[in-house]
């Protein structure tokens, strides 16, 4: 299944709810849903959404990047990253209504919300260097602006953070699940949208999205591009850990 998003209103509050919808693969991430997601996002603001909640089927927020899809081919990178562009530009608020994990670009789509409501079964993982791969440089940005030094254990170490932590550092602004989330978004939805507009942007023109030096761009480029990644690959299919090079 490739999985969609359903976008429901809220009654008359102005809040729409978007729930990606692939619960049989934890809602992770191909070329279809990076696009429905966008297109769900664009479309219920265009209607008149005030505030959107962004919020998994199932257990699970996203569990990430289909690694059993399209994500090694095409151009699903600049996909999923015009998404969380996206995403970031809308403008009204977004919360995100972490119901489960949020994994690898799991945690891309919940940084790119500007609230975060996390259920006792959240937790947040990265573990992109365990499967030879990279993320681009606004990730880890943003995830050490919201969690300062804890943020290198994330990335360095591939460590997982669970809802206790994420609500005691902030990456969590409120504990619940989708019910506290769309109850926060109806508060958020009588406030004033033109206030809330610039509260959002400013709090987004932090430097995170400034270019790559070239040598970083090149760095990213070569993860990508390495034999790593392509034995991470064989590794998960023929069920064993990764032997790891550095080519």
């Amino acid at each position: 299944m490739n999985g969609s998003v359903d976008a429901r209103q809220d009654g008359d509050s102005g809040v729409v709810v978007l729930e990606l919808q692939r619960a049989d693969r934890r809602n992770a991430l191909n070329t279809v849903m990076v696009e429905a997601i966008r297109g769900a996002a664009e479309q219920a603001v265009a209607d008149g959404a005030r505030v959107l909640v962004i919020t998994g089927q199932g257990s699970a927020f996203c569990a990430g990047a289909d690694l059993s899809g399209d994500v090694y081919q095409g151009d699903f990178p600049e996909k999923l990253i015009g998404m969380l562009d996206a995403i970031e530009a809308l403008p009204v608020p977004v919360v995100a209504a972490l119901n489960g994990p949020a994994i690898g670009a799991g945690v891309q789509l919940a940084l790119a919300c500007d609230l975060r409501v996390v259920s006792e079964s959240a937790r947040i993982e990265v573990p992109v260097v365990k499967v030879g791969v990279a993320v681009h440089t606004w990730t880890m940005r943003r995830l050490a602006e919201v969690l300062g030094g804890r943020a290198r254990n994330i990335m360095f170490a591939g460590e997982p953070m669970h809802a206790p932590e994420l609500l005691e550092r902030g990456f969590g602004n409120r504990a619940g699940g989708l019910t506290e989330a769309v109850a926060w978004a109806r508060e958020l939805a009588k406030l004033a949208p033109l206030s809330l507009r610039h509260v959002k942007m400013a709090f987004n023109e932090n430097g995170a999205r400034d270019p790559d030096s070239p040598e970083l761009h090149a760095a990213l480029e070569a993860a990508w591009q390495s034999e790593d990644k392509d034995e991470a690959r064989l590794a998960r299919s023929e069920r064993r850990p990764p032997e790891f090079t550095g080519r």
